[in-house]
């Protein structure tokens, strides 16, 4: 009863703020190794997590492959959560990392499928589709490039700064910021 609680605040795709506590003594035991306290992180973040690769990601099959990957390495890694922040901070990093990976690896997979006019193969000449009528914010989402999309999640809504978007993708601050600027520019004018 007297446990302290570690306690991170996180938006869902609703954008409400929903807080998520886990006690310090099911942290103290997950990072021991207890089986049942892995299984009450993974209860307590399993929705945000999913949320995040999906908002990342774009589609529910990689949100899916997000959220295995995020808790296969908090369970192989919780032994070294110092503690420093919330669980969350972590549990969050880790998925972001993992959302990250699996958009680069995505797009290696693109673009050894080019031909060899720099098209994809069957694509040539097709871009997205160009809507007739107005689109909703999840469409639209769905219709930016997986970085650009990936950028725009960061910063607008997880609170990510550009140093450390770029940190997390191996690039600078300023692709973020160009990055953040392009989504925010395509996003008006899908949506007028």
């Amino acid at each position: 009863m007297g446990d302290v609680l570690t306690a991170s605040c996180i938006y869902t795709s609703g954008m409400r703020a929903e807080i998520l506590a886990v006690a310090s003594a099911e942290v103290a035991r997950a990072r021991a190794g207890d089986l049942e306290a892995l299984e009450e992180v993974f209860r307590a973040y399993q929705a945000p997590v999913y949320n995040l690769g999906r908002r990342i990601c774009g589609n529910e099959e990689d949100a899916e492959d997000v959220l295995q990957d995020t808790f296969l390495e908090v369970c192989r890694s919780i032994g070294r959560f110092r503690g420093d922040g919330s669980l969350w901070s972590w549990v969050r990093q880790v998925a972001v990392s993992k959302a990250l990976m699996l958009l680069r690896r995505e797009r290696q997979r693109t673009a050894r499928s080019l031909d060899g006019d720099g098209n994809l193969a069957g694509m040539v000449g097709r871009g997205p589709p160009e809507p007739t009528v107005p689109i909703d914010l999840e469409a639209a989402l769905g219709r930016l490039a997986p970085v650009t999309r990936a950028v725009l999640w960061l910063h607008d809504v997880e609170g990510y700064t550009h140093e450390e978007i770029g940190e997390l993708m191996g690039k600078t601050a300023s692709f973020s910021k160009s990055q953040l600027s392009r989504a925010h520019r395509r996003l008006r004018e899908w949506l007028k």
